[in-house]
C-alpha cells in the first residue's frame, strides 16, 4: 500500500472515530476525553521521566570527564 493509500485510509479512520464521536452520548464523549486526557498525562510524564534521565546520564558523562580531566593534569604535574 503507498504512502497515499495509506493516508487516505488514515483520514478516513479519523472521519469515522469523529463522527462516531459526535453521535455518542454526552457519557460516551465525556469517557472519550478522560481517555485521551490520560493518555496525555501519561506520556508528558514519561517525557519528563526521560527527560531527566538523559539529563542524570549526561551530569554523569560530565562528571567523569572532569574526573579524567583532573587526572590528567594531576599527572602531568608530576612529572
Amino acid at each position: 500500500m503507498g504512502k497515499g493509500k495509506g493516508l487516505l485510509a488514515l483520514l478516513g479512520l479519523g472521519a469515522l472515530a469523529f463522527w462516531k464521536y459526535k453521535n455518542s452520548s454526552k457519557e460516551d464523549q465525556q469517557m472519550v476525553k478522560d481517555k485521551i486526557n490520560s493518555a496525555k498525562d501519561n506520556l508528558n510524564k514519561w517525557g519528563n521521566d526521560l527527560k531527566s534521565k538523559a539529563s542524570e546520564v549526561m551530569d554523569q558523562a560530565k562528571d567523569k570527564a572532569d574526573q579524567v580531566q583532573t587526572n590528567i593534569e594531576n599527572s602531568a604535574a608530576e612529572k
